[in-house]
């Protein structure tokens, strides 16, 4: 007899007051005006500064990244574990800055102030060619300013993108993330829209490194099963196009990027496996693994990227006789 599994309900969403998101709407733009005055390098270092108070103080978000890094690198010690975490969480408030800058920053006659490409030729021309391409990134570094500086070049690029629960600021963010020419398609929606993207021969940005779910295929992230979209896969295979793995690293806690390209995935590669989409998931997850290694600062450690398991570690969990509580 096994023991008892729980689950948690999911409670429903609160309807939402218009009032109160208009204000924060409001604050955002006042917040974002002030920190205008003042020049980039600056607002940076107040972000670190707001990322150690948030590292400081935000106790469950410091307590999954101890627990995440602690079991993706249990050959280092507490004290890396804890300065690594801490730099994370600035990372994270530094992107913020980086978003609200970029498009008043970075320009055609100027981008090598602020970047540098690295094994970046072939997936340019791949996604120059017309023929369709799949890009995949992970919530690192600044992720955000790919899409912008396909976008700014004139690359046909669409990028996947949830929506914030304040429409107003969402809608905001969005006219800053497109003002370049790249173009967000709403998470929620994507699915249809993915095979009529393809047939246009577009380039197709993910982030790649979030929990699946139940349905999720699970393969290896940091020695451990982490469940992981299909429709990445599942798009390439049905399409036939290439996956482009990589990332944009920051340098030296500047306004300066590196994006760098790891990994191709071809056609021709999965043509004889005995599980493609398997296979190609597997692929493309490792490759988010290699980069992260590289300056696992620049990961956001706090997220929930092992929060489902597989049904056999969940059975084998029952089989003990002890409970199982599903957050």
């Amino acid at each position: 007899m096994t023991g008892p599994v729980f689950v948690k309900k999911k409670k429903p969403k609160r309807k939402r007051n218009v009032v109160i998101d208009w204000l924060a709407y409001i604050g955002l733009r006042i917040l974002v005006g002030i920190l205008l005055l003042f020049d980039v390098d600056t607002n940076l270092r107040f972000a670190r500064f707001l990322g150690r108070l948030l590292w400081r103080h935000y106790h469950r978000g410091r307590e999954r990244a101890l627990e995440n890094l602690a079991a993706s690198f249990p050959d280092k010690t507490e004290q890396w574990d804890e300065k690594t975490g801490q730099k994370s969480f600035e990372q994270i408030v530094m992107l913020v800055v980086d978003v609200i800058f970029t498009p008043r920053l970075v320009k055609k006659d100027n981008w090598r102030q602020y970047s540098r490409f690295k094994n970046a030729e072939c997936a340019k021309w791949l996604s120059k060619e017309g023929k369709g391409l799949i890009f995949v990134g992970a919530h690192y570094g600044n992720f955000e300013i790919v899409g912008y500086m396909m976008g700014l070049f004139g690359f046909n690029t669409y990028s996947i993108a949830r929506p914030l629960d304040n429409p107003f600021i969402s809608k905001y963010l969005y006219g800053v993330r497109e003002k370049a020419g790249q173009k967000i398609i709403d998470k929620k929606g994507a699915a249809e829209l993915f095979d009529k993207v393809a047939s246009t021969g577009a380039t197709v940005c993910f982030i790649a490194d979030q929990d699946a779910g139940e349905k999720g295929i699970f393969v290896d992230f940091f020695g451990r099963k982490a469940s992981t979209y299909k429709s990445i896969g599942l798009l390439a295979l049905t399409n036939n196009i290439p996956i482009a793995i990589g990332y944009a690293r920051r340098i030296d806690n500047r306004f300066f990027f590196e994006m760098g390209v790891t990994r191709i995935i071809f056609p021709q590669e999965w043509a004889d496996k005995e599980d493609p989409l398997l296979w190609v998931t597997a692929e493309y997850t490792k490759a988010i693994e290699g980069f992260v290694r590289e300056d696992p600062t620049q990961y956001w450690w706090l997220h929930r990227r092992w929060k489902h398991r597989p049904k056999e570690e969940v059975s084998q969990l029952n089989s003990t006789n002890q409970p199982s509580i599903r957050q």
